[in-house]
C-alpha cells in the first residue's frame, strides 16, 4: 500500500512522473522503508479539455487503507506534490488526492 495512480497530459513523460511520486511516498516515511509495497502507475491523456486554454495537468490519486489520521494523509500528499512541483514544467496544474479504501471491502491475494 499505497496505490499511486498518476492521470496526465501526454505531452509529460510518464517515467519521470512515476518515479517523482515512488519517491513522494516513500519520503512520507508512512510505508515500508525499501518501498516494497509503493505500487505506482501512470496514465497519459491525449484528448482533455482544462477550461477555455488547453494546458499541462498532472494528478495524482493517492489510495490508502483506511484508519490513518488527517495529518498522516497531509504529509503524504505534502512530500508528493513536493516531488512534483520539481518537474519542470509551465503553467501546468498540479493536484494530489488521498482516498481510503475501506479495510471492510478490501480483498489482496498475490498469486
Amino acid at each position: 500500500m499505497p496505490h499511486c495512480i498518476i492521470e496526465h497530459s501526454s505531452s509529460i513523460e510518464s517515467a519521470d512522473l512515476n518515479q517523482k511520486v515512488f519517491l513522494g511516498a516513500l519520503e512520507s516515511n508512512l510505508f515500508e522503508p525499501d518501498g516494497g509495497d509503493i505500487k505506482v502507475r501512470s496514465i497519459a491523456y491525449e484528448n482533455y479539455q482544462t477550461g477555455t486554454v488547453k494546458e499541462d495537468f498532472i494528478h495524482v490519486t493517492l489510495r490508502i487503507l483506511s484508519g490513518r489520521n488527517d495529518e498522516d494523509k497531509l504529509l503524504l500528499s505534502n512530500s508528493v506534490m513536493f516531488q512534483l512541483i520539481s518537474v519542470p514544467l509551465v503553467g501546468a496544474s498540479l493536484t494530489v488526492e488521498v482516498v481510503d479504501i475501506d479495510r471492510n471491502s478490501y480483498s489482496k491475494q498475490v498469486v
